[in-house]
This record gives structure tokens, sequence and C-alpha cells, in this order.
């Protein structure tokens, strides 16, 4: 079945029969680290999300993480205000480093052992990216944390995140956020703004839609990787999220309301 058919699969509960072995990527911005605060990690926060994944990787499910920095830096904000770009984005690869070492921090103390895995090299504090070894600790039932971008300026974590899952041959993008999906308009701004149940990768192209970067999206649509797109916030969402059940936006196919 292409990934851009991908449904969710049944998902039965732990005392049921085993579930078929599946791989997601979760993309967790930095600011949903960030709890009530304006700056920064609450570690309540980490250790929630935590709590979730390991009661989702229980399941037999296989999860990678790409953690975004914008909690503690951005880079376009920097190079906005004057700041070299690819300086700015080096310091926003080295907020992400911190926020996956948070996020490692908070699974080991629940028990899932995890690894660090980082796109540029910082060896005393985490692993360097390796695409097979990667794949080998999610074998061995291991939470890898996928930071520091690319490694490249200019590329966004959603775009990393994008390039990760294909590469490490996950099924599907999960895309945590503080909405509930994609919607044809700011439902912020427009109290009349509808979601998507499902969008397809061109029309959210076409209709300039901000859920993610054109160039992740264009990478996604190009190697048919789904998306489901979710509110994090919603107790309970990222563990239904990674166990497979219907939730949010998934972009790929079809556009449906």
């Amino acid at each position: 079945m292409p990934r851009a058919t991908w449904r969710p699969p049944e998902v039965t509960g732990s005392g049921s029969s085993p579930l078929r072995t599946r791989r997601v990527l979760l993309k967790l911005s930095g600011e949903a680290l960030m709890g009530g605060r304006q700056y920064g990690i609450d570690a309540e926060v980490a250790r929630h999300i935590a709590m979730q994944l390991g009661e989702a990787q229980e399941t037999g499910v296989q999860v990678a993480i790409v953690v975004g920095g914008g909690n503690i830096f951005r880079g376009l904000a920097a190079a906005a205000g004057g700041m070299d770009r690819s300086t700015a984005d080096y310091m926003g690869m080295l907020a992400t480093v911190m926020n996956g070492l948070a996020m490692q921090d908070a699974l080991e103390q629940i028990g899932c052992a995890t690894r660090v895995m980082s796109a540029i090299a910082i060896n005393e504090v985490c692993e360097p990216y390796i695409r097979r070894r990667a794949i080998r600790h999610l074998e061995k039932g291991r939470v890898v944390v996928m930071v520091a971008g690319t490694g490249n300026p200019y590329f966004t974590t959603d775009t990393a995140a994008t390039l990760r899952a294909i590469e490490i041959h996950a099924e599907v993008i999960l895309k945590a956020t503080r909405v509930d999906g994609v919607y044809d308009a700011d439902p912020e701004k427009d109290p009349t703004a509808r979601r998507y149940s499902q969008i397809g990768y061109t029309d959210l192209l076409a209709n300039r839609l901000e859920a993610l970067d054109a160039t992740a999206v264009s990478l996604a649509m190009d190697n048919e990787m789904p998306i489901v797109v979710f509110d994090m916030t919603q107790p309970g969402n990222i563990v239904r999220a990674v166990r497979g059940e219907r939730i949010g936006t998934l972009i790929g196919g079809e556009a449906t309301r």
C-alpha cells in the first residue's frame, strides 16, 4: 500500500493479541516543552510527554522523535533582526540539542531506554546521527531523539523530521501542535475556519496552509510519506496518535472535511 493512502491500524489493548510492529516519527516543537512558561523547558511537561510515549511504546510501537528549539532560540527571528542566517540557524540547532537531552532525561526517568542522536558532532553529550545505527536502536526498543535538524542552515525541523522519517522507514510523521489539525484559515483569527479530516499535499501547498513549511510538504509528497497533524495539549492525544488512532488531520491522498 502506498504511504500516501496510509490509514491508522486497528489498535488493541496491551492484554490483547500482539500488534504488528510499527515505526512512527513524532515531530515535537520546542514550544511544546514550555508549558505555561514564556521561555525554556517545563520539566513537568516533558515528563507528561514521556509518560505518554512510554505507554504507547508498551504496545510495541517503535518511536523516533525530532524536536525543535523555538522555546530557547529561533534562528529565523534572529536572522530577521540582522544576525547572519547561517549563524542563527546553527544556534537554533544547539537549542534542539538541549531539548533532546531534556526529553532523554524525562524518558529514562520512567524507564524508557533512549538515545539522542545529533546531526552535528557533539560526542561528549550524544551520539552522531547514523541512519543504520538509529534503525538498530529502534529495533532494540529504544526511543531515538534526533536533534540539530539536518545539520545544515536554511532547513527547518519540519524538513528534518520528514527527511529522518523517510530515512528510517517510518510509516507516518506525527506532528504535535497546539491546534487539532489543519484548517482552511487560522482558527484563532477566523471563527468560521473549518478543519480538514484529510488534505492532499498539493492542496496544502496551493492554499498556502501553514501546517508545515513547503520544503517539508514537497519532500513528503515525493516520497508518499503521510503526516498527521494533531493537538498535543489534549490529555492522551500523543499516545493515541502514536498507537494509530484517527485524530487530527491526515495529510496525504484526497482532501476531505
